[in-house]
């Protein structure tokens, strides 16, 4: 999947794997190739430097990381990384210890995406609606799921989700949805107004 920059390569999902989540991410240079983001759920990820080189941002320290470069990012640090040559190639491996693993949300969500921007939107609309499902209390993914289906051009159905999103969590909707050029289609809509308080 390509995320705007960096290009997702789901290795867990394709290979069937369920001890542990593994993804790859390809960027070039400038761009992001590790989506800046925490763990906060004990969970441990190890960045592997396959090719290319990357600056790492880890908390408030910067990491230069050239082609097999290991990188070990413990709980709880934000972390990120962008790619500083063509090419750039960087695996990701993780999991919570003593803990068995649960696949993120989040990949069937890059993988829905991806379906539907390569014209399989109904494959698509299948995975984003079986992750809001199986996580009915994540505010998370009924915020990707209105995003989805107003990208896809299921504006009811975007504004359902947007409602059952703000029931969940009101503030973290709304702060994610201030600057989110997805939702910009349904923005004026009285139910989206409304949902959350103008």
């Amino acid at each position: 999947m390509n995320a705007g920059e960096f290009v997702w390569r789901p290795i867990r999902m394709r290979l069937g794997i369920s001890a542990f989540g593994a993804n790859a991410y390809t960027a070039r240079a400038g761009q992001r190739v590790v989506e800046e983001h925490s763990e906060l759920d004990g969970h441990e990820e190890l960045y592997v430097v396959l090719r290319g080189r990357a600056t790492f941002t880890l908390g408030d320290d910067e990491v230069d990381a050239p082609a097999g470069t290991l990188v070990f990012v413990r709980p709880g640090t934000r972390r990120g990384a962008i790619a500083t040559e063509d090419g750039t190639a960087v695996l990701a491996v993780g999991a919570k210890p003593g803990a068995a693993f649960e696949p993120s949300p989040w990949e069937d969500v890059f993988a829905a995406f991806s379906y539907a921007e390569a014209g399989n939107v109904e494959r698509g609309g299948e995975l984003i609606r079986a992750a809001a499902g199986r996580a009915p209390g994540r505010w998370q993914d009924q915020y990707n799921l209105a995003c989805f289906e107003v990208r896809f051009g299921k504006r009811e159905a975007a504004l359902a989700a947007v409602e059952r999103g703000v029931a969940l969590d009101r503030e973290a909707f709304a702060k994610a949805a201030a600057d989110d050029r997805d939702l910009d289609p349904i923005r004026d809509d009285p139910l989206f107004v409304a949902a959350l308080g103008g």
